[in-house]
């Protein structure tokens, strides 16, 4: 079993900057893909940013040039570096995590979410 924690959200004024980070931790095999989705509320949740375990990243067209994914391996941590807030990126923000075992059975983790919030 695999914990994550979440933290580094908070209240924000538009034109501001948040950096978010996810720590896994418990069982570990081998983590894979890390990403963040997002849902605001009344609607679904919807993919941010995941980056791969060889680095290799993709960005919902929205966050283009604001967002920032990386990660840390040794720390089993992923980061999101958001800048140029908007008002629209108001949102709880959720860390997925996908652990692959020596079988190469894949486990999908989900963080409790952190909420962002962009107001002035």
């Amino acid at each position: 079993q695999v914990q994550l924690a979440e933290s580094g959200g908070g209240l924000v004024q538009p034109g501001g900057a948040l950096r978010l980070s996810c720590a896994a931790s418990g069982s570990i095999f081998s983590i894979n893909t890390m990403g963040w989705y997002r849902q605001a509320p009344g609607k679904q949740r919807e993919l941010v940013a995941v980056i791969t375990s060889d680095d290799r990243t993709n960005y919902a067209d929205y966050v283009k040039g604001r967002f920032t994914i990386s990660r840390d391996n040794a720390r089993s941590t992923v980061y999101l570096q958001m800048n140029n807030l908007k008002t629209e990126d108001t949102a709880v923000y959720y860390c997925k995590v996908v652990d692959v075992t020596w079988a190469r059975v894949e486990y999908t983790y989900w963080g409790r979410g952190t909420q962002v919030t962009v107001s002035s």
